[in-house]
C-alpha cells in the first residue's frame, strides 16, 4: 500500500528523520537548521520538509499527538526509506531533579499506551532506542558542554487523564518524564529493521498550574534539535 498520509514521493525522504508531534515545531525546524528547504507533505497538516544540514540529507516530519498518529507516520516513513527516526518533543517530568528547559535523551519508554499493546497482542515489551542512535545522541549532548539528562520515559495516551501523584508513582521504578510517542516509534523501528531515538524538552513537572514561560521552553527546543542534528552527523556512515 502506499503512504495514504505522508503524501510524499520515492526519494523526497531522506534516511534521517527529525519527529517532532506539532507542524509549527517542524517548520521551525526546518526554517532554522535546514539549507535547501522543500516541502513534500502538507495533507493533514502533518507537514513534512527535506533539506541539509551541515551538508546532511535530513527530513523533518510532524507525527501528530499520540501514538495512534505518531506510529501511521512512523510506518509510511519507512515506505519511503527513511533509516534512521529520531523523536523530538516536549514531556512532563515525574522526577523532581528536572527543571524546564531540561534535555533528556530517553534510554527506553514504559508503553503505557494502546497503539503497542495492538501491535503486540497485549505482550509485555521493552520499548528502548537503537543503541548506535542513543550513543550518538549522548555523544553530542556531552560535546556541547550542556548538562543533560539520560534515562526513562513513559509513553502514555491520554494527557489530561494524568493523575500526577500516580504519575509520579512511576518515578519509584526509574521514569524521569512522560510524553506520548516514543515508545511507539522505538517499537515500529525494531519491527521494520530501522533505528529509533528520542530526546525531550522538560516543559513543566506534572502537575503544574500551567507550562513555563514560552522563551525558556523554545531554548529547549532549539538545544534539543541541535543535538539531535548533531548525533545524526555523527551516525552518517554508521547507521
Amino acid at each position: 500500500m502506499s503512504p495514504l498520509h505522508v503524501r510524499a514521493q520515492e526519494g523526497e525522504v531522506a534516511p534521517y528523520v527529525l519527529l517532532p508531534g506539532d507542524p509549527d515545531r517542524a517548520r521551525y525546524i526546518a526554517d532554522i537548521f535546514f539549507d535547501d528547504v522543500k516541502t513534500y507533505n502538507t495533507y493533514r497538516s502533518l507537514l513534512g520538509f527535506t533539506g541539509t544540514y551541515k551538508g546532511m540529507p535530513v527530513s523533518v516530519q510532524t507525527t501528530g499527538m499520540g501514538c495512534p498518529s505518531a506510529s501511521i507516520v512512523a510506518e509510511e516513513l519507512v515506505q519511503l526509506g527513511a533509516r534512521v527516526l529520531i523523536r523530538v518533543g516536549t514531556s512532563g517530568a515525574v522526577d523532581p531533579a528536572l527543571e524546564a528547559g531540561d534535555l533528556l535523551i530517553a534510554q527506553g519508554a514504559v508503553p503505557l499506551d494502546g497503539t503497542t499493546r495492538q501491535y503486540l497482542g497485549g505482550r509485555p515489551y521493552s520499548a528502548i532506542p537503537s543503541w548506535p542512535v542513543l550513543k550518538a545522541l549522548a555523544a553530542a549532548a556531552e560535546k556541547s558542554g550542556d548538562p543533560y539528562h539520560v534515562g526513562l520515559i513513559a509513553t502514555e495516551d491520554a494527557f489530561y487523564a494524568t493523575n500526577p501523584e500516580n504519575a509520579r508513582e512511576w518515578h519509584r521504578y526509574g521514569v524521569m518524564a512522560f510524553e506520548m510517542e516514543a515508545a511507539s516509534i522505538f517499537l515500529i523501528a525494531k519491527m521494520r529493521g530501522i533505528h529509533a531515538g528520542a530526546l525531550v524538552t522538560v516543559s513543566n513537572q506534572i502537575g503544574d498550574a500551567q507550562f513555563v514561560a514560552e522563551e525558556v521552553l523554545q531554548r529547549g527546543v532549539h538545544r534539543m534539535v541541535e543535538t539531535a542534528l548533531e548525533g545524526l552527523l555523527l551516525l552518517q556512515g554508521e547507521v
